[in-house]
């Protein structure tokens, strides 16, 4: 966790990349849109609602830690829940300067203060994406069944080239890899060099197959859905803060939701600009599916994410620097007891 890049250059372009990415997506959601409007509506905003949605907010941390306990179990590996959630907060905090490294990041926190081999750990966090892709999927499910119209406007509306060629080309790379994988594994570990990178995709495997050895099985679910249900109220519930989505259905939220995990998976610094122009196009869509103007809704969807982008930097910024020193001091007590023995 607290080893330096060996590359500071390097590091230090991919922020600046991921700020320009956010920089391009916030400039394109903002062109031609009066941000008055926007300002007159942050005015008459009622913040206690953001507040109620933050709470959800933080209860997904919570959900989210225990799962990852469960997951870990199978390798015998058993680490307290306090462990967890700070180090998927500080993996959180990293992912708000360098997107995508705070997955690597909580894997190495937690190995700081419970000795998990990182490649076992990094395997359930690859896990966790693919379940939170098929949660997010079935969110679309939801909103295809409810809301067809809305996502066939914001379809249309954002330039999403959806080919489903490609997809299927790169999964069949990803089969192919992973057989051969297994195939030659044995060979290839007999060669010094690639000895290592063999025992840590190992590992990795490890980590993902954790799923099919869980000992409890129902427990997972329960939380899995606790994550999803959590983040879907942490979403809607800030439309009741603006007058203009007080009058959302939950139906509305599915959307709502989908379209913002969309955002927040481009690589820019903590989704900004992404997530703006996201759901700048969803409530775009919502609102024309509705009958009203779509370059109101275009507004309101800025709105709505000058608020509830904040809403989440705040809580990854406010967990993840109390995770500095929790785990400092978690790491300082299991190295007492190490010395004692």
């Amino acid at each position: 966790m607290e080893k330096k890049s060996k590359n500071p250059l390097k590091s230090i372009l991919t922020i600046v990349i991921s700020l320009a990415f956010a920089g391009f997506f916030l400039w394109f959601a903002l062109k031609g849109l009066d941000f008055k409007v926007i300002q007159k509506s942050l005015s008459k905003a009622n913040y206690w609602w953001v507040l109620f949605a933050a709470c959800f907010g933080i209860s997904a941390y919570w959900f989210r830690a225990i799962r990852w306990n469960l997951m870990l179990e199978p390798m015998g590996h058993n680490i307290s829940n306090s462990n967890s959630l700070w180090s998927i907060s500080f993996g959180y905090l990293m992912n708000l300067t360098i997107p995508r490294s705070g997955e690597v990041a909580r894997a190495t926190a937690l190995y700081g203060v419970e000795k998990v081999p990182v490649d076992q750990s990094f395997g359930t966090i690859i896990l966790e994406r693919v379940v939170d892709l098929v949660c997010m999927i079935a969110f679309l499910g939801l909103t295809l069944i409810f809301k067809g119209e809305a996502i066939y406007s914001f379809y249309k509306n954002s330039g999403i080239n959806f080919n489903p060629t490609k997809i299927l080309i790169i999964l069949g790379i990803l089969v192919a890899g992973t057989v051969l994988f297994f195939m030659f594994k044995k060979k290839l570990s007999k060669v010094p060099v690639l000895d290592k990178i063999i025992n840590f995709i190992d590992g990795i495997f490890q980590g993902l197959t954790s799923i099919f050895k869980l000992k409890q099985k129902g427990k997972f679910i329960i939380y899995t859905i606790g994550i999803w249900v959590s983040y879907y109220f942490a979403a809607y519930l800030v439309c009741f803060a603006l007058p203009e989505t007080s009058s959302f259905t939950f139906a509305d939220g599915f959307l709502i939701i989908v379209v913002g995990t969309l955002g927040m998976m481009v690589p820019a610094s903590g989704g900004i600009g992404a997530f703006n122009l996201a759901m700048k196009y969803g409530f775009m869509a919502l609102f024309i599916s509705m009958g009203k103007n779509g370059e109101q809704g275009a507004e309101i969807g800025l709105t709505y994410s000058f608020i509830s982008l904040p809403m989440q930097i705040v809580i990854m910024l406010i967990m993840g620097l109390i995770s500095i020193p929790m785990l400092a001091k978690a790491r300082n007590n299991m190295t007492d007891k190490e010395t004692q023995q």
